[in-house]
């Protein structure tokens, strides 16, 4: 692995830390693809419509967000006219994440047209915590050939407003073509098969899958909730990176773990760099997103807010050696709450090309560095954005942002409560909003006690109620199939694609990946 090479371990160490890296990761390292880097909605999007103008019998798609908008539409039209032709076209849209973005009649027409519609975990009375697990992963597969992988959701937002000077969302997202592609299909089948009936995942692929068409290796990471594969990797990345770790994300949370392993590196001499939004969609997020700043300012981290439009970006590039683009946050919602999936690549010429484009970034971008009120902003370059360009960053993205918001406070309050780390200036506003919200419920409970005990004794019915339905639920179940296995409730790992050849591991100064090497199970 290229990461690994780059650290000076070689020999039977090479081997270990291969399997290491699988077994973290969740997944194998896939030699032989091409991979092409597309940079926002304006490179994204035409790519995505010509593939599936071009499908001849599979389009496998699934998003968090899809919109009834012109952007929208032009999916929704692109993918009825394939499903017209014979093409099996199949959509996996979140519950959660199209809430008010499109309505039934747009879905409707979707399968009136002869494309496969399925929601994925709807709100259901019986699981009243369920919904928070959700699908945030945004992929496009077609014909088991070419596959896509981004942080883009299908909305006007990304592509901004040109009229009007607004630059579209900075995102970023991957086109693969090769053997990987046959694991994005088994990603898509297992979020498709918690809906309903399983994806007969040969049927998806061609008989051409499987040719290398490139040189590239790489792991599909495909997570699923409590797996926490990215984790890991995230984990592993930022101890072995010896010059330079760089992290674009949209709804960075520090958790001290990972901040400690960022911390740690900085300390040896990486330099740690970390790119996030300039802006929030919430105003009273903004001081908890600026208390996260100092733990990693101090240890000699970069910090930089972006200047433009929404950056949703979630890209990482380690050593000039090793890259990630996907769906993930770097915060405990992707690592352990939802499905994500990210594409690990260990290339040298597409982490030049990640590392290019992270200082094309920076030129809009300004740095945040401690001064004598612990944090001051400094600009990165002499040529920031026009405010006029900047634009808002819209409705959409709320709950993730509200989400990150939410456990960033937990992070200091707890640090508060346990002392387990030293507590900055900027955060004394936010231990002392937190500190006034138990005062006001206490009060509430000794004057008005109805306030506390009403939503209380609700919420203990709902659960009651719920988990008596459930069970009945079951009892029939098992009434009309005695002699059937149970259905499991939890979802199921991402099933392990059969053994292959995989790569050696990357050299330190060539961009090429040789297969010698056994392919390894996660």
């Amino acid at each position: 692995m290229a990461i690994v090479k780059s650290t000076g371990i070689s020999g039977p160490q090479r081997g270990l830390a291969e399997q290491v890296f699988s077994r973290a990761a969740g997944a194998p390292l896939v030699p032989g693809n091409a991979v092409n880097l597309l940079r926002d909605a304006r490179e994204n999007y035409p790519a995505w419509l010509s593939a599936i103008h071009l499908a001849r019998h599979s389009i496998l798609f699934e998003n968090y967000i899809i919109e009834d908008d012109e952007v929208g539409r032009s999916f929704a039209q692109a993918l009825e006219a394939r499903a017209h032709d014979g093409v099996r076209v199949r959509v996996l849209y979140d519950w959660l994440g199209c809430q008010g973005t499109a309505s039934r009649r747009f879905w409707r027409r979707l399968r009136d047209a002869g494309v496969e519609v399925r929601c994925f975990n709807p709100f259901q009375f019986d699981r009243p915590l369920a919904w928070l697990g959700r699908n945030h992963r945004k992929t496009l597969t077609v014909d088991g050939e070419v596959g896509f992988v981004s942080g883009l959701c299908v909305s006007h937002k990304w592509l901004g407003v040109p009229e009007k000077g607004v630059a579209p969302w900075r995102d970023t997202g991957l086109e693969i073509r090769g053997p990987a592609v046959a694991d994005l299909v088994r990603a898509f089948a297992q979020g498709w098969g918690t809906v309903g009936p399983a994806l007969d995942e040969e049927a998806c692929l061609s008989d051409r899958a499987p040719a290398e068409l490139g040189d590239v290796a790489l792991r599909v990471v495909a997570g699923v909730p409590w797996s926490a594969g990215l984790f890991r990797v995230d984990q592993l990345i930022a101890s072995l990176a010896r010059k330079r770790l760089w992290l674009t994300d949209a709804y960075f949370v520090g958790t001290a773990a990972y901040v400690q392993a960022l911390r740690a590196a900085s300390r040896d001499g990486v330099d740690v760099r970390l790119l996030v939004p300039g802006s929030s969609d919430l105003p009273v997020l903004r001081p908890l997103t600026q208390a996260g700043y100092r733990p990693l300012l101090e240890a000699g981290i970069r910090v930089y807010e972006w200047n433009g439009t929404m950056l949703h970006a979630k890209t990482a590039v380690a050593d000039g050696l090793w890259a990630r683009v996907g769906s993930s946050n770097l915060n405990p919602a992707s690592w352990l709450g939802n499905s994500e999936i990210d594409v690990a690549v260990e290339d040298t010429h597409f982490a030049r090309q990640m590392e290019s484009m992270y200082m094309q970034d920076l030129e809009h971008a300004t740095e945040v560095v401690l001064g004598g009120r612990d944090r001051r902003l400094v600009p990165a370059n002499p040529r920031p954005l026009p405010r006029s360009q900047r634009g808002a960053s819209g409705q959409r993205g709320r709950v993730s942002r509200a989400a990150a918001g939410a456990m960033r406070l937990g992070n200091t309050v707890g640090a508060a409560v346990t002392n387990h780390r030293e507590l900055g200036r900027t955060e004394s506003k936010v231990v002392f909003v937190a500190g006034v919200v138990p005062l006001l419920f206490a009060g509430a409970a000794l004057w008005w006690p109805q306030v506390v005990a009403v939503p209380v004794a609700a919420l203990c019915a709902w659960a009651g109620v719920a988990l008596w339905s459930r069970a009945l639920r079951l009892r029939r179940q098992e009434a009309r199939n005695p002699e059937d296995e149970p259905r499991p409730v939890v979802e199921a790992e991402v099933p392990s694609p059969p053994a292959a050849a995989a790569p050696d591991l990357l050299p330190e100064a060539g961009p090429r990946n040789a297969p010698e090497a056994e392919r390894r199970q996660p």
